[in-house]
């Protein structure tokens, strides 16, 4: 196994919670993954509201996906 050294923030240390400072590479891509996975579905959330859409019911988005699904049968 080799290893690599990484300089990082105090600040970024924190919060990707890194511990003791040492962490298996595997562990490490995981959990800078779930980071961008959070922050996707936040900024999501945030377009899904300007535009409106997070105030739909669950009935208008089963008639959307209806009718999305609909339309490419009948394409």
């Amino acid at each position: 196994m080799r290893t690599v050294q990484i300089k990082v923030s105090e600040t970024d240390f924190q919060k990707y919670n890194l511990g003791s400072g040492e962490i298996k590479f595997t562990d490490l891509v995981e959990t800078i993954s779930r980071e961008y996975a959070r922050k996707a579905l936040l900024e999501c959330n945030e377009i899904a509201e300007q535009v409106g859409l997070s105030k739909m019911t669950m009935d208008e988005i089963n008639a959307e996906i209806k009718a999305v699904r609909d339309a490419k049968s009948h394409s």
